[in-house]
This record gives structure tokens, sequence and C-alpha cells, in this order.
């Protein structure tokens, strides 16, 4: 068994606690990532502080889980209150948060009916099983014959079935046989779209900006005529908005910048308040009504921890406090980064709101590289994709931090 000293501490060899603690964590976790070297201990706000006492500006926000910062303090208000009661029933009985929950989150997505989970993927999963039945029992696909259509370079998670049509060969090499069912169209272009729309076309499911992909924003009028096409061919559009949904982009659902409302949402990790796994698949009674007792569920999905949390990201997110913010800092983000693409510091900035994807010139090697460089500044950011960073700071973030991060990123920059 692996001892560890306490923080900050070096032992006699000069090992330090950061050293040890990363050391336990290959040796005895399964390798399926690659953490920046680094040992959170404790965070605030948009703040984090390692396990030697340093502090670092989060500018990933666990990939949009930490909309609302690291310990807000009306989401730990609620969590606690809710330890005091109880955290979990499963689905066998009713509890005095659920309808609550399921009432509340159906207004903010301007829907009807909720069906609970906890990760994204399984929203994505419960997505794909809501299509298919919908299309067998409603629009009179044929048994077994139903199809999605699906965007190349999408990301909606990691299960079997997901990865079965994604189009990232790390995401997806040797985890054969895949599921079939699906057909992958070019992201952002409409005519294959269309093109691959069929009689027995179910569903299109996607993002409106694509996160894992590089925060790659479609072309002007992509999604509405998404929208237009569906609904002219009696196809579900699914929007996954577990990523880009909830304020990132400056609105509650990214789809509202095309004005936009889909079939289905799709939500899921700011919707647990960076404090528990939450997510949802949020559309109306004819869609969501197909499912009878027994055919879907989950054991904590919709739990009474889960959904005291979520009530009270509802209750935030209908202010518009936060979407404005991601607004505001967004434009001034956006504003900064574009001055470094037109002194060639960087190839390409893409994003909106409080998130961008940053691509990187040859030169400055691949965007991890960077990420550990910025590391030694104390900023903390991921890259994707090889030469292509993302910046997704908390919507709680000051314009001071989010400067300090910025001069920190400009630096790296202009000095590797």
């Amino acid at each position: 068994m692996t001892t560890l000293s306490p923080a900050g501490r070096a032992d006699s060899a000069g090992t330090t606690d950061t050293e040890r603690r990363i050391a336990a964590a290959e040796a005895h976790s399964a390798h399926n990532y690659h953490p920046l070297p680094v040992v959170i201990a404790s965070a605030e706000g948009a703040w984090m502080t390692d396990v030697e006492g340093n502090r670092y500006l989060d500018m990933l926000a666990g990939y949009s889980a930490l909309n609302f910062g690291h310990g807000h303090p009306r989401l730990i208000a609620a969590a606690k209150a809710q330890l005091d009661r109880v955290t979990l029933t499963s689905r066998a009985f009713h509890h005095d948060r659920f309808g609550e929950f399921c009432a509340a989150l159906a207004e903010l997505c301007g829907m009807e009916m909720v069906l609970p989970m906890n990760t994204g993927a399984e929203a994505v999963e419960t997505a794909v099983k809501t299509a298919r039945k919908w299309g067998y029992q409603v629009k009179g696909v044929p048994d077994g014959q139903a199809n999605i259509v699906v965007a190349a370079g999408n990301f909606h998670g990691r299960t079997t079935t997901i990865v079965s049509f994604s189009t990232d060969p790390e995401a997806r090499a040797d985890f054969g046989p895949y599921t079939p069912g699906f057909t992958v169209v070019p992201y952002g272009d409409l005519a294959a779209m269309e093109a691959a729309v069929t009689e027995h076309t179910v569903a299109v499911l996607i993002e409106p900006i694509q996160g894992e992909a590089g925060v790659l924003v479609p072309p002007a009028g992509y999604l509405a005529g998404v929208r237009r096409l569906t609904a002219e061919r009696g196809v579900l559009l699914i929007a996954d908005e577990i990523q880009s949904g909830l304020g990132r982009t400056g609105r509650t659902f990214a789809c509202e910048h095309e004005d936009v409302v889909p079939d289905i949402y799709l939500l899921g990790k700011a919707l647990g308040g960076g404090v528990v796994p939450v997510s949802a698949v949020v559309s109306s009674h004819a869609i969501l009504g197909v499912f009878r007792p027994g055919e879907h569920g989950s054991t904590f999905g919709g739990n009474p921890l889960a959904c005291a949390v979520a009530l009270e990201v509802i209750a935030m997110l209908r202010t518009g406090e936060y979407q404005q913010r991601a607004a505001t800092l967004g434009a001034h983000l956006h504003a900064a980064l574009n001055e470094l693409t037109t002194t060639g510091a960087l190839t390409a900035v893409r994003g909106r709101g409080l998130w961008a994807g940053l691509d990187l010139p040859p030169a400055l090697g691949t965007g991890r590289a960077l990420s550990e460089r910025l590391l030694t500044h104390r900023v903390l950011v991921k890259d994707t994709h090889g030469s292509t960073i993302r910046l997704a700071p908390p919507l709680v973030i000051t314009q001071d931090d989010l400067d300090w991060g910025l001069e920190q990123l400009r630096e790296v920059l202009t000095t590797s």
C-alpha cells in the first residue's frame, strides 16, 4: 500500500508530495487519461490549489461541468441541506424533489417531460433508444431498420454504441464490433445532411457547437437548415447541449443563437453544478411518452441529492445573470484572442461566449506542450486533437482574472 506524506513535504530523497501522489495514481489506476502533472487539493470560484499550496486559474471548468465555478455557495448549501434529509431512494419510490425538478427543467427548456440520468453519455444513449422507439411506434419505421444521422467530428461520449459513430480513431479503434444504425456526414454540410436522411431516418443527433473537435461553430444558417429539414421529413432533431448548454455560449442553449428549438435537448455537466453528476433528456409527451415502466432506467438517475442541486442550478439560470456574464466576458475573451491571430501567435480562434478553440502555429508544437507550459504559469487548460487547446473558464470568473490568464497565454505564445 502506498503511503503519502503530508502536502508540501519532500521526503529524504527529495521527492515532492505531488510526485508521490502522481506515482501512486499511475501505479494503481487505469491509464485512460493523461492528466497534467498537477494534483489539486482544493478549489474556489475560478481558482484551484494544489497539494503544494500553488494556486492555478482554471480555464477548463471541467469541460463546462463547472460553469458556476468551484464550490458555489448556493450549490453547496443546496447539497448540504439535502444531505441531511435523503440522498437516494431509487426510482422504486417517489421522493419530494423529483417532480419539482422535472417541472422546473421542462419549463427552462420550453418542453413538457424529463427523463433524468447521471452522465452525458447516458443521456445520449437514452436519446438513441428514445428515437428508435419513437421511430418504430410513431413514425412506423420497419422493425430493426431505424437510422440516426450524426456529424463527423462528433463527441457524444465513449460507450460502445457511441464510439460506433465516432470518427475519432483514438476513441473508436479496437472497440468493435460496432453498433449499426448510424450514418455519418460532414459537420456543417447541409446538403450532405439532406442526402443522408431517408424514410428510415428517425433522428439527427448533433452538437450545436462541437466542443471536443476544437470548439467548432457551424456556418451561419446550418442549424436552422437542419431544423427545417428534420421538420419537413418527420425526423427528430436531437441537440446535444451537454457542453454547450446552460449558459456557456451566452445563451441558455447554443441552439438559441439561430432561434432553433430541437425536439430533444440532451443536458448534463453544468446541470450538476460541479457537485454531483446529473444529466437529462428533455422533450415532449409525444416523444418521451413512448417509454413504459421497465423499458429504461437508472438506479441513481433523478436521485434526491441530484435533484436538489440541479434545482438550484435552474434557479440560478432563470435570472439570466450567467448567460449575460458569458456573453459579455466572452466578447472580451474573443477580442483578445483575435488580436493574437493578427500577430501570428495563433493561427485560428473559434467559439462563442466563454468558450474558445485555439489553433497553434506548427512552430509552437502540440497543444499538450502548450498546456504544460501554461501550467508553469499557473493556468490550467486542455489540449485536443494535436495542435488545438480549449478555453472554457467558469462563468463566475472576474474580468481581472480572465485578463491575467490571457496575459499568461500571450506570454507563453510569444516567448516560446
